[in-house]
């Protein structure tokens, strides 16, 4: 494992480079853009474009935290945290979408101030074409951030390069009010405002939704779990690959575990290597580490055997809430047969066995059943 350890290492040091530049490159846009258009609010007596002032420094404080977290995040693994502290970066997005939330709910209240007590903007041309030079700036950075923050599955970066983008959108709205304000003379400022919140305050709360799902743990990208199974399965000996389970102690640290179907005439010799092969082809093709391979024996020369995994298979498939029969081997001299199931999460679990156990049993009373029930993490 010291060579899947040193290009995790590797990894690691670049993608925690990649994160700070970039966090630098937006942290000295977004406080220059805040400057500008504070200044223009102020003189202008725009709460909309105040409020977009707001927003750009919230992005400033947004970047800063990022880099915070993922020089945390970078920290080496030690005796009281031995997968490291990647996750540290879930918690460095939360606090990046709780002061959105906060930023969008204070603008929220200061726009409902002004449209009950209005007030009258005034607009010169340096104001407005300082707000569409902002406008071009901000979708050049999100387009920018969110590339660099794909790149390295940094969540906290793509979110920031998709709230940048829709900054741009947001003080066009700024502009566009301006506009109607100069040539018509209907102020829509603080109603622009009240839109502007809302979309922030939104954007806060899908953030601190997607947040809270990595760090309670998401089902398996099913493309991946499916890609994986059959990276598995093209050793020859391996007949399947079951109960995938992924999990991640921070972006781009993913590790895994699953179980294989190998032939019952296989020595442990044969399973050691065969499973040291999978772990580096795994790790070589996916960056994942599979911590754990789980073996099931698979009977090969006995045809009573293989008449009783087909007719049990049967009898399984047929409930609804069945999604999966595996890992089945029959001992015909011991009267013995185990085997997977993996059930469904509309069922009650215990009830469904019990269920099942009384069937199989029905058609073969001479046998001791052992089913083992697999939740549905991946299939």
């Amino acid at each position: 494992m010291n060579e899947e350890n040193k290009a995790i290492e590797e990894l690691a040091a670049d993608r925690e480079k990649t994160i700070v530049r970039t966090s630098f490159i937006g942290i000295g846009a977004n406080v220059l853009l805040a400057a500008f258009k504070a200044v223009i609010g102020i003189v202008s007596n725009s709460i909309a474009v105040t409020l977009d002032a707001v927003n750009n420094l919230s992005d400033a404080l947004s970047s800063v935290i990022t880099i915070i977290g993922a020089k945390l995040g970078a920290k080496d693994p030690d005796k009281k945290h031995p997968l490291g502290y990647g996750r540290i970066e879930y918690l460095s997005s939360m606090l990046v979408a709780a002061i959105v939330l906060y930023a969008g709910i204070t603008s929220l209240v200061e726009s409902v101030k002004k449209i009950i007590h209005p007030e009258t903007a005034d607009y010169s041309t340096i104001s407005l074409v300082i707000i569409a030079v902002a406008i071009v700036v901000k979708l050049v950075l999100g387009a920018y951030v969110k590339k660099q923050g794909e790149k390295v599955n940094s969540g906290a970066l793509i979110a920031s390069g998709s709230d940048a983008s829709f900054d741009a959108i947001l003080s066009a709205s700024v502009l566009a009010s301006a506009i109607i304000f100069l040539i018509w003379g209907i102020s829509l400022e603080a109603y622009v405002g009240v839109v502007i919140s809302g979309f922030i305050i939104k954007a806060g709360c899908e953030m601190m939704s997607e947040t809270l799902s990595d760090i309670i743990g998401q089902r398996g990208d099913q493309d991946e779990v499916r890609g994986l199974k059959q990276l598995i399965c093209e050793e020859e000996e391996v007949l399947g690959a079951y109960d995938v389970t992924l999990f991640n102690y921070g972006p781009n640290k993913n590790y895994g575990t699953a179980h294989i179907e190998l032939p019952d005439t296989m020595s442990v010799d044969d399973v050691d290597r065969i499973t040291r092969r999978i772990q580096n082809k795994v790790f070589q093709k996916t960056g994942i580490i599979l911590t754990g391979i789980g073996v099931y024996s698979y009977n090969t020369s006995n045809d009573e055997a293989a008449q009783m995994r087909n007719r049990i298979r049967d009898i399984v498939l047929l409930h609804d809430w069945a999604l999966q029969i595996h890992g089945f081997y029959a001992d015909i001299e011991m009267k013995t047969v185990r085997f997977d199931v993996v059930v469904s999460f509309d069922v009650d679990k215990n009830e469904a066995l019990r269920e099942l156990l009384g069937e199989v049993k029905k058609e073969y009373p001479d046998y001791t059943f052992m089913i083992v029930p697999d939740v549905d993490v991946s299939d």
